[in-house]
């Protein structure tokens, strides 16, 4: 009796199958995510179950966990995909002339978009800093790549004149961040459609410490803080 042929069957496969079953997995894990943030806006974090996020994502309880060890993991995800946005901006703003005031105020609208329709998340994201869950200590090594990110695009500006430059980028990225930062703290607590310009009114207020000053009469600089976290 002749064995059947197998020789061409492995050559196909390998370079066929796994594409598909990435696409599947990404396409589920992206299921999870957005039922999970939509749950979140809707019933809050702390109210919202493993079970709840896999019933509005149509698949299994178990399989949850091969995509995120815990719900607190969402958060992350989360902080990951503002970390990406962020990262694009500062390519885009390394490839163009676009004036620094304008890209700031355009960069504040896109890094939003996600909060104004997700008050919880952030509200979860800021307890979650403050708490001791398992997420913790990466979202402290998070915050410290947003602020390396933040510094980047200060220099940036500094590099074209565009932003003081009597300050290290650095110093000027903490308060870029902590205004930033305490926007969206204040917002959270009332989670309505201020937000877009709760940031542009803290932005204009930012810039006019921000903008070139004459640094013949400037003072010395003395640094506002001595870590990068």
């Amino acid at each position: 009796m002749s064995r059947p042929k197998l020789s061409h069957t492995p050559e196909r496969n390998p370079a066929s199958n796994p594409s598909r079953r990435q696409r599947r997995s990404t396409e589920i894990r992206e299921r999870l995510f957005r039922a999970a943030l939509d749950l979140f806006a809707r019933k809050g974090f702390s109210e919202t179950s493993v079970e709840d996020i896999t019933e509005a994502a149509d698949v299994g309880k178990g399989t949850f966990f091969n995509y995120f060890p815990s719900k607190d993991h969402i958060l992350l995800a989360f902080g990951e995909m503002q970390l990406g946005k962020l990262e694009a901006a500062i390519d885009l703003a390394r490839r163009t002339n676009e004036p620094m005031p304008e890209f700031l105020r355009s960069l504040g609208v896109r890094m939003t978009q996600e909060p104004t329709r997700n008050p919880a998340i952030i509200r979860a994201l800021l307890q979650a800093y403050l708490s001791t869950t398992p997420v913790r200590a990466a979202m402290i090594d998070m915050q410290k790549r947003a602020h390396a990110l933040h510094t980047q695009m200060i220099q940036i500006g500094q590099d074209r004149g565009e932003i003081r430059n009597d300050l290290p980028a650095a110093e000027i990225a903490h308060v870029f961040r902590q205004t930033i930062f305490g926007t969206l703290l204040i917002w959270s607590l009332y989670g309505d459609a201020t937000l877009h310009d709760r940031i542009e009114a803290a932005f204009n207020l930012l810039w006019t410490g921000l903008a070139p000053r004459n640094q013949a009469s400037s003072p010395s600089a003395v640094p506002l803080f001595t870590r990068g976290d």
